[in-house]
């Protein structure tokens, strides 16, 4: 099992679900997160004065999923997140030791299936 974890913009989110949907993931978790890297904030004007926005709202999609779609997976995300401008964000997986269903106690792929 593999943690795909995906950091995009915000106004990506709807494309990225519909291609993941596409390429067979089951389930996801998504939370709103702020951060900055190469983007480094940006300056913005309210009521007449400027401000610095040091962190800027991105998108964190977590997926559970097995070995054999992952590749597909991280595919789907990068193809739909990208505008080919800065900030589009960063996919990384990662391997899961264990992970349990909380409900029926089921493990491994049975607590992520259905």
């Amino acid at each position: 099992m593999k943690l795909i974890t995906a950091i995009i913009k915000p106004s990506r989110l709807d494309p990225v679900l519909e291609a993941l949907k596409d390429a067979g993931v089951g389930g996801l978790t998504v939370s709103e997160v702020r951060g900055f890297g190469r983007q480094k904030g940006k300056t913005e004007v309210y009521r007449g004065a400027e401000y610095e926005v040091k962190l800027l709202p991105k998108v964190k999609v977590e997926i559970v999923a097995p070995e054999a779609i992952v590749e597909r997976a991280v595919e789907a995300i990068a193809a739909a997140a990208k505008t080919g401008k800065i900030g589009d964000g960063k996919i990384w997986v990662a391997d899961l030791d264990s992970i349990q269903r909380i409900r029926t106690g089921e493990t491994g792929q049975a607590a992520v299936d259905g």
